[in-house]
């Protein structure tokens, strides 16, 4: 038996929304449930899955069973395809299974050609009638050339324009039925002069040519952007719907709207939405004529008002959800067109979860699964005002890198950032790239914009961890750093010039674009109380100063999983003995310099103990190259030669010395503690003396002072590592007479730790996953540099995601789970989290939940958004 592609609206419900898309799925529920829902069929997402095995053609086997649906839906209706008696006309819509707004493309009035036109007008006198008809024929014409053979839309608004001109009127619906009828007719010509052929007039032909639309646009540029974004993936496919056509322009007894049962931007329990007299769907969406508030619909139109309010009722205790309709009314009677749980606010959402357990819709489990986790981003970072962004045009488009959204002048240096910031002028920081000295800089805009880097570069990971807006990897923009300005969309900026950027969609514009400051809605905490009750998983943070951990904390952060001790070297009073310290000849040289940094660690070790109040904090010991460390401006070369009395070519000659190939696999991590077993000691000593001070001031918190060793491949590694901390932290505990614990552990992050993680945990106290260096070095590729082929790839099909952003389970995944299950055995206590940026990643903190990690470490402002996904992980595993 042949495999059913097509199902009539009668013959599905809710539960196949897998094989019917969304929009499909919903329209058989509400047939099913007996609402008036004008009766077609789908055509199943495994046929467009089947199109495009077939080389992008639909096959015989699908047109043969949708014209099977399509005589049903004759018989159904009492009408016929194509008949000049009585025609059947349809519209024809996509609907994958996860709602994808203004992703996918629609046409309506499909059936009509000059002879069923002619025959319409013949069978009814009314002119209105006549108008209505032509207006139908050059809405299809339009969007038929538009939607299905990618004409572009402004050839056919030229001419409406052009119309409205010369008969001196100002909307579409002031044109006459001839006006209309003149146009239909200069759209076929226009058509024919773009395609060399005549508009197909057979409707079998233009539903075929439909439908293969459909399929194509799951594959066009915004909807795979779309996907991306939203981690759709691609292997779905997408539904199509065919429908009787219920027409809303049919004369002012008629209509159309779209409404939402509570206010999507606030949560507010009342009926929201718009709607238009004789018009069609795209028309309230379009904004071409300004429709009325929903409520004055009961004006107009009495019965159908009534039975609409009803519906939004069944259908709201139906989902147990907001819902957003599209409905019709044709002569006052209601035809319902679409529903689907709406798209809300960040702040709606929380107060409708809370609202629905209140009214006995939604177990609490079940309002903690409602919540999109990324769309915490919106409570806690700026937003552009609505009504402004919706008026503004992006010029570029980068990596939305960090969320939130920031205004101000361009500056292109750290230091102008900062000496702008003094004056109280609110700059934006524009850079090749950034890099650990930018960060007084970075700390002073607004935001960051960068040509270079991906998700996982130092100014995105940098500015997460300050809840700071930033938009990576614009390569559009032609830089010029010397002259300060920068070419983007045939406009050069200058300093001082204002832009705009959106570090949640990475969308950049020219001008100022008005923000609002994060609220956190009263409802956040209720649904974070329910979150914490349900999860499993630890959520830690990503933290280097006692600000952002008192920051993470305050956002229910349960201690540090990542304090990266570097960063503390790059302040100005630190920096010049470090580089001291680099460009030492000799043992003691070297310990001399670490001496002036050790106090200095300590207090900053001793801060964060305290900011933490005896929660967990990891640190890791020093990881980048050295060559990050040191000058580049000749007055700062002149001023180290001067402190080690040594010559400027001397100094030279050592920082061209520390120059690698491929620095992110060279001498850094673990292996500069083997070659400088000093470096080790001065940082063990910083941070058990600092926690001896914290313990002796508050006995009652339990402080135990986690060391993690960076990039450890090799056992012998750790343990000649190890050993340095076990004896400098022993001899300082037994000199203080202190009664402290302490654990070593290490990053996995080189594939060979992961394969050999059995030996590595007989040593360590506990493993942490640095999945940025993982993926680096699992893929293959530097993450600095991936962003300038990994746009070939999405489109190749190849990747879907960018690996920095979202796991890769397959193989990082793979890896992390054979660590742990090689680990575990031989070290039952071995606790094991992750501290990557994937650590705030719902998509990848489900999987960690699937191994079984301990914990999760992300940057402080992911911290709700972890806390949150963890619940949901936790819930759906149970289920």
């Amino acid at each position: 038996m042949a495999k059913k592609y097509c199902y009539l609206f009668s013959e599905g419900d809710a539960t196949m929304r897998e094989l019917l898309g969304g929009k499909g799925a919903n329209l058989a529920e509400m047939t099913k449930i007996g609402l008036p829902v004008p009766q077609g069929f789908t055509i199943s997402t495994e046929a467009c899955t089947q199109y495009y095995e077939d080389g992008r053609k639909i096959n015989d086997e699908i047109m043969a069973q949708a014209m099977e649906c399509v005589k049903k839906m004759e018989e159904i209706n009492g009408k016929k395809f194509g008949d000049l008696k009585n025609p059947l006309l349809v519209s024809v819509r996509s609907g994958a299974r996860a709602s994808m707004p203004g992703m996918m493309d629609t046409i309506l009035n499909l059936g009509l050609n000059d002879d069923v036109v002619a025959a319409m007008i013949a069978g009814n006198s009314d002119p209105a009638f006549e108008r209505f008809v032509y207006d139908s024929y050059r809405r299809f014409i339009q969007m038929f050339s538009d939607v299905v053979m990618e004409v572009g839309k402004k050839y056919f608004e030229q001419l409406i324009d052009k119309m409205k001109a010369e008969k001196g009127v100002k909307f579409d619906v002031d044109l006459t039925a001839a006006d209309l009828k003149n146009l239909a007719e200069q759209f076929k010509a226009e058509y024919k002069n773009q395609l060399g052929k005549d508009f197909p007039s057979d409707p079998v032909d233009q539903l075929k040519l439909a439908i293969e639309a459909v399929f194509r646009s799951w594959d066009n540029p915004r909807a795979n952007v779309y996907r991306r974004d939203n981690d759709i993936p691609y292997s779905w496919g997408t539904a199509v719907n065919v429908m009787p056509m219920v027409f809303g322009n049919l004369n002012n007894e008629s209509g159309t709207g779209v409404a939402f049962t509570r206010d999507p931007a606030t949560g507010e329990k009342k009926l929201m939405g718009e709607f238009l007299k004789n018009a069609q769907g795209e028309d309230v969406v379009a904004g071409v004529r300004t429709p009325m508030p929903i409520a004055q619909m009961e004006q107009e139109f009495p019965e159908a008002y009534a039975e609409f309010v009803k519906v939004c009722d069944t259908l709201e205790k139906h989902y147990h959800d907001m819902q957003d309709m599209e409905f019709t009314v044709e002569n006052r009677k209601l035809y319902m067109l679409q529903c689907r749980n709406g798209k809300r606010t960040a702040q709606a959402a929380l107060k409708i979860a809370c609202d629905l357990v209140d009214e006995g819709m939604k177990t609490e489990e079940e309002a903690v699964l409602m919540i999109d986790p990324r769309n915490l981003d919106a409570l806690l970072h700026p937003q552009f005002d609505t009504k402004a962004l919706k008026a503004a045009t992006p010029i570029g488009k980068g990596l939305g890198a960090s969320p939130g959204a920031a205004c101000g002048k361009v500056v292109f240096t750290a230091d102008d950032a900062e000496a702008w910031n003094a004056r109280g002028e609110k700059v934006i920081l524009v850079r090749l790239e950034t890099s650990p000295e930018d960060i007084t800089g970075m700390k002073a805009s607004q935001g960051i914009l960068t040509v270079r880097g991906g998700m996982t570069s130092h100014a995105a990971v940098v500015a997460r961890g300050m809840g700071e807006c930033c938009v990576s990897g614009c390569s559009e923009i032609v830089m010029d750093e010397e002259n300060k300005k920068f070419t983007l969309a045939g406009k050069t900026f200058s300093e001082g010039d204002f832009i705009s950027i959106d570090g949640t969609t990475g969308n950049i514009y020219d001008g100022v674009i008005p923000t609002v400051d994060a609220k956190i809605a009263g409802e956040f905490g209720r649904v974070m109380s329910w979150a914490d009750k349900y999860r499993k998983l630890k959520v830690r943070t990503n933290a280097d100063t006692p600000t952002d951990a008192k920051k993470a904390r305050e956002l229910g952060a349960e201690g540090i999983g990542l304090c990266r001790t570097e960063h503390m070297f790059f302040e100005p009073s630190r920096i010049a003995a470090f580089r001291e310290m680099i460009c030492s000849d000799t043992v003691e040289e070297r310990e001399a310099a670490l001496a002036k940094i050790e106090p200095m660690q300590q207090s900053d070790f001793e801060k964060l103990y305290e900011a933490l109040e005896g929660e967990p904090v990891t640190i890791r010991f020093l990881d980048p190259p050295l060559h990050e460390f040191v000058p580049t401006e000749e007055a700062d070369i002149e001023a180290l030669a001067k402190a080690q009395g040594k010559t400027v070519q001397r100094i030279k000659e050592i920082i061209s010395s520390l120059h690698e190939f491929n620095p992110m696999m060279g001498h850094r991590g673990c292996r500069l503690c083997v070659t400088f077993p000093e470096i080790a000691k001065m940082q063990t000593s910083a941070v058990i003396k600092a926690a001896i001070n914290v313990k002796k001031s508050h006995p009652d918190w339990n402080v135990k002072p986690e060391i993690m060793i960076p990039l450890v491949g090799e056992v012998k590694e750790f343990v000649f590592v190890k050993k340095i901390v076990v004896a400098t932290a022993d001899a300082i505990i037994k000199e203080a007479g202190a009664d402290l614990e302490y654990e070593v552990g290490t990053m996995i992050e080189i594939p060979r730790a992961a394969l050999t993680a059995d030996e590595i945990a007989k040593q360590a106290d506990f493993f942490c996953f640095g999945t940025n260096d993982l993926t680096q070095m699992t893929f293959g590729f530097s993450r600095d540099d991936a962003g300038k082929f990994l746009g070939a790839y999405y489109d190749a099909k190849i990747y879907e995601n960018d690996p920095f952003a979202k796991l890769d389970r397959t193989g990082v995944g793979k890896l992390m789970d054979m660590a742990c299950k090689l680990g575990r055995p031989v070290n039952p206590k071995l606790h094991c989290g992750i501290c990557g940026e994937h650590g705030g990643d719902p998509y990848s903190v489900e999987f960690c939940n699937e191994i079984g990690l301990d914990y999760v470490s992300c940057s402080p402002f992911r911290v709700p958004i972890a806390r949150l996904a963890a619940a949901q992980a936790a819930i759906n595993a149970k289920k």
